[in-house]
This record gives C-alpha cells, structure tokens and sequence, in this order.
C-alpha cells in the first residue's frame, strides 16, 4: 500500500542492489533470504532473488532477510494457504499442527526468531512486521529515522538488550 513513486524508487535501489549482494554475501560467508510475496515483481526480479538465495543458501556465518512486499498478516495467510494445500493432498494431518509445524509454513521457515525487535522513528508500533515471529522479541522504541541510525544507536540498543531479563512468557 505504499505510493507508486517510492515503490519504484526502492525497486530500483533494491536491483542496484541484488546485483552487488552475491559478491558481498560470499565475502562475508552471509546467507541471504527474501522475506515477502514477491509474486507481484517482475519475472527477472523473482528470478535475481531466487539466484541470491541459491548462491548463498550454503553460507553459515552471516543471516540476512530482505522484506519485500511483506506483511505478517499475509505471510499469515499465504502459510494457512499452503497448509490447507498440503492437507487437501493428505501431506499434513490436523493432528499435526502445532506452533512449529506452522512456523515451518512461514517465510522465515529454518530462521531463528528475533530476539530483539528495534523499531526506529519514534513510532510505537510493530507495524505488521513479524507478528509470529516477535511473540517473545525484546521490543525496543528508538526515536530516530533509520537513515540516522548510528552504530552508537546500535550500541545503546544492545546495551539495553544486554539488561533485559528474558523469560519466554514464564513469570
């Protein structure tokens, strides 16, 4: 739901992008997955995407995910679609759904939950942003933009994570 202009102002960035990532990714040993329903871009923008993820799915230091046309709400959805296909298949059971068979129909399948979710801008809202996945994220509100994100920032936000007594919903 985002303007036109900016839409393809980041598409343009991104494939500036995407075209320098398989270099980066294996200099850096970084897997790189792209979260989101990218059925909406173009068939070369799928098909760089898909390369991406093909050259580094092999890498085992780093963990990017690039968020393109994502919505937790319709990631949500997209995964009860794949469900329900699998079920009228009889590849899955009802007796078989559990969080984590549910969270293996996500796109962030075989990628650890956040541990700490930080939302810049001074918003005080996740946004739609991971809504499964953030069940027990540290929420962190910083009231700076993103493009004046500092590693300071960055510091102080793990300084305060570093404080944050974790109990995964237990008292």
């Amino acid at each position: 739901n985002r303007p036109a202009t900016e839409v393809n102002a980041l598409m343009t960035l991104l494939d500036s992008y995407l075209k320098n990532c398989q270099r980066t990714a294996k200099k850096n040993n970084m897997r790189v997955r792209v979260i989101g329903d990218i059925s909406r871009l173009s068939a070369k923008f799928q098909k760089n995407i898909r390369e991406l993820e093909e050259v580094s799915a092999g890498y085992t230091g780093l963990n990017l995910q690039i968020a393109i046309n994502y919505g937790s709400r319709d990631e949500m959805i997209r995964a009860m679609r794949k469900m329900l296909n699998d079920y009228d298949a009889n590849k899955l059971s009802a007796g078989e759904l559990d969080e984590a068979r549910f969270a293996s129909y996500l796109d962030t399948a075989k990628i650890p939950d956040p541990d700490l979710l930080i939302r810049t801008s001074g918003e005080q809202r996740i946004s739609n942003f991971l809504l499964w996945q953030a069940a027990y994220a540290e929420l962190l509100f910083m009231d700076v933009f993103w493009p004046d994100f500092t590693p300071e920032h960055l510091n102080y936000a793990l300084h305060w994570y570093a404080h944050r007594s974790r109990r995964f919903g237990g008292v």
